[in-house]
């Protein structure tokens, strides 16, 4: 069961990895490119990243720059930033796109935290499902001769440990972010 036990833990620490890259996604107030990671451009006929078409950097603290490789793509990528749920009206020169990042509000930074609660609380619930199902590994090998009454205790109690560990770990991703928000 030990194997199980392993396989598990991959899926609740790449349920982790997939909270971190939603948060790394909530806007804070300083600009991280990270943030265009879902915007997807219609590149002739193919949804496309920006950063697969174009160069994005980082200039100062709050304010992204992107520079298509093809110019004819401006236009394309400005409407895209448009219709996505960043909250940025990007200033398009021609020949590149500039993003200025202002200074979340208290009540923005509150919906912002709400946000982070919920995208961290999705994590534990995958986590706990994760748990669920090995539990349920546990009590078939268990059912079928496979595990004694002790090794399947023990089992029981390393998936829970396991749990536990993950779900602090999520809760600490959390923090930081709220804590990133919150400052000003």
């Amino acid at each position: 069961m030990a194997y199980a036990i392993k396989d598990f833990e991959v899926k609740m620490q790449k349920s982790v990895d997939s909270v971190e890259r939603e948060f790394s996604s909530v806007r804070a107030g300083r600009a991280n490119p990270s943030v265009l990671d879902r915007i997807q451009v219609d590149y002739y006929g193919t949804p496309t990243p920006i950063t697969q078409m174009a160069q994005v950097t980082v200039p100062e603290a709050r304010s992204i720059v992107i520079t298509p490789w093809d110019s004819k793509l401006v236009r394309d990528i400005e409407q895209a930033i448009q219709k996505s749920d960043l909250g940025i009206n990007p200033q398009n020169d021609g020949k590149c796109i500039r993003l200025v990042f202002p200074q979340p509000t208290e009540e923005r930074r509150k919906e912002l935290k709400k946000q982070v609660q919920g995208l961290s609380e999705d994590g534990k619930v995958a986590i706990r499902n994760i748990r669920r199902d090995g539990m349920d590994a546990i009590k078939a090998d268990k059912k079928d001769g496979l595990l004694t009454e002790d090794d399947q205790k023990k089992a029981e109690k390393d998936l829970q440990d396991l749990t536990d560990k993950y779900i602090k770990k999520i809760e600490g991703l959390t923090k930081e972010k709220e804590e990133e928000i919150m400052s000003v």
